[in-house]
């Protein structure tokens, strides 16, 4: 008798064993890649009406599945009990090893499960799912992933000043950065060269900022030739409103910047007296950086910008606004006498000391409405505002400066996060800025300087890809710019340092670009080379 139950003991330690059967190595492709992902023998397969359990903090992630399934021709629902067979679940759990926006991922022959700490949490680990559904939607593998980003900052910037785009392909470019784990736009909506969004209680820079007489054709060259077209647009603060709902559904939070002092042109354009001369100015032409700047002097160009800034407030929920900050000359300020009397009114010792007075009174206003500032590593000179983010982009070092002086910092060095850079030798690929920033590059960046302590490492948030527009008139070259260089920079930011590797990366993506191709993604071809 005792054989026979030690036998029947074995047996069942077998069959469970081999309900269990470890798939190692693990063909899946998940992008970017999660800390731990177990794949087990077999696949959930479902019938054609999928049920979605979730509670109320899964709804935004409930309905994205829906969605999914529907663009499968998948029937799906959103369900409250749990009494469906093999369903997807979305539930809250208390995990503090998961942080914020972590999850579990579990498929049984039981179904689905999904848990974390937030909404957000959930809401990634669908994106991950959609990664392991089948094609044809109907199944998924056997699974178990726990997963939790490494930076709370991951984000991709988009430049509408020199080029603008739809709001439809604004939506398109969030939805790719949430499938990817991204969780922050940067929206460039101010430039030299035009003005894109509408402020009421300043009409002009819907009616005048917001255009250019006409844009340069190609580099700039001896002589330099122009297309003839008046070019611009802005976008209304009813679309603004649609966009930032939009984004927050996919838990993208909107930075907006306004640019401040410099790159202002074209906001000089239409109310000139805010610059030193007293005009008359034009919106730019041309890309590059220009002496006309806001008139640090005059108290009517704070109240301007105070007036801006309550709408744009207004506006963008979120923590942060972007002041800019950078490339922003000193010759009109060298010469006004405006200026020179706030020079000397302020005790400052120069027009470095000038700006930073522009950039910590701006700060001081923001904070009093609650948000807190974002600059180009430029406001570091002449003093750093007291409660400033860097976002450091002439290299590392204004990034490594501002976190040993304790201050929040993004990185975004133009070597690896410049998407606007060719990513080819070919003389085929289209005009861009000039660089060359291969997907091999972007996935090599570290975000975490080695000349930081541990205790000053801490103040480093994340990093971020730049997407200036100077050459990309058209969305399908802002896509073909941004991916697959995007995926890349999404690994770097979600996964453990220790657990990525560039060739496993590019035997991930052979299945990923399959997944670029059904969202309609113009990506670069590149990486094509590297698979075979």
């Amino acid at each position: 008798m005792k054989k026979l139950i030690l036998a029947s003991i074995i047996f069942a330690l077998v069959a469970a064993c081999a309900t269990k059967e470890i798939i190692a190595p693990s063909n899946l492709s998940i992008i970017p890649k999660p800390v731990e992902l177990t794949e087990y023998k077999g696949e959930l397969k479902w019938n054609n009406n999928i049920a979605i359990v979730s509670t109320e903090e899964g709804g935004a992630a409930a309905e994205f599945l829906v969605e999914f399934f529907k663009s499968k021709k998948i029937s799906a629902s959103i369900e409250s009990s749990s009494e469906v067979e093999r369903p997807i679940t979305l539930s809250i759990l208390s995990d503090s090893t998961l942080k914020m926006e972590g999850y579990r991922l579990s498929v049984t022959k039981k179904g689905v499960t999904i848990q974390a700490n937030t909404g957000a949490g959930l809401f990634y680990g669908v994106q991950s799912l959609i990664q392991l559904i089948s094609i044809d939607g109907n199944q998924v593998p056997f699974v178990e992933i726990t997963d939790y980003p490494r930076f709370s900052y991951r984000g991709l910037h988009l430049d509408v000043g020199r080029h603008m785009f739809p709001v439809a392909f604004i939506k398109k470019y969030i939805d790719l950065m949430a499938r990817h784990k991204f969780n922050r736009f940067h929206w460039h909506l101010t430039e030299d060269q035009g003005w894109r969004i509408e402020i009421k209680k300043y009409p002009k820079l819907q009616e005048v900022a917001a255009f250019r007489k006409e844009t340069l054709i190609g580099h700039a060259g001896m002589p330099e030739k122009f297309d003839g077209i008046k070019y611009g647009g802005y976008y209304t603060q009813e679309e603004i409103k649609e966009v930032v709902h939009y984004a927050a559904d996919r838990f993208v939070t909107i930075i907006p910047e306004i640019e401040l002092p410099g790159h202002s042109q074209a906001a000089l354009s239409a109310y000139p007296n805010l610059g030193c001369t007293g005009g008359p100015y034009e919106a730019a032409t041309k890309w590059g950086v220009f002496d006309p700047v806001y008139c640090a002097g005059k108290e009517e160009t704070f109240e301007f910008l105070e007036n801006v800034l309550d709408e744009v407030i207004s506006l963008f929920p979120g923590q942060y606004i972007h002041i800019g900050g950078d490339e922003c000359p000193k010759t009109s300020w060298e010469k006004c006498s405006h200026c020179q009397g706030r020079i000397k009114e302020q005790g400052l010792q120069d027009e470095h000391e000038l700006q930073s007075y522009f950039i910590q009174r701006i700060e001081k206003y923001v904070n009093s409405k609650g948000k807190q500032i974002i600059g180009w590593d430029e406001i570091l000179e002449g003093g750093l505002a007291p409660n400033a983010t860097v976002m450091s982009w002439r290299g590392e070092e204004g990034g490594i400066a501002a976190a040993k002086q304790q201050h929040q910092v993004i990185m975004t060095p133009g070597n690896w996060c410049y998407l606007d850079h060719y990513q080819d030798t070919s003389k085929t690929e289209p005009l861009a800025i000039g660089g060359f920033t291969p997907i091999s590059e972007v996935y090599s960046y570290e975000p975490l300087p080695a000349q930081l302590t541990a205790t000053e490492s801490k103040y480093i948030l994340g990093a971020q890809g730049n997407v200036w527009t100077e050459y990309m008139k058209t969305s399908d070259h802002v896509e073909y710019m941004v991916y697959p260089r995007a995926c890349a920079l999404a690994e770097v930011l979600w996964s453990t340092k220790e657990s990525r590797n560039y060739d496993d990366f590019i035997h991930r993506m052979k299945p990923h670009l399959t997944r670029l191709d059904g969202w309609k993604v113009n990506y670069a071809k590149h990486i094509l080379k590297e698979m075979n």
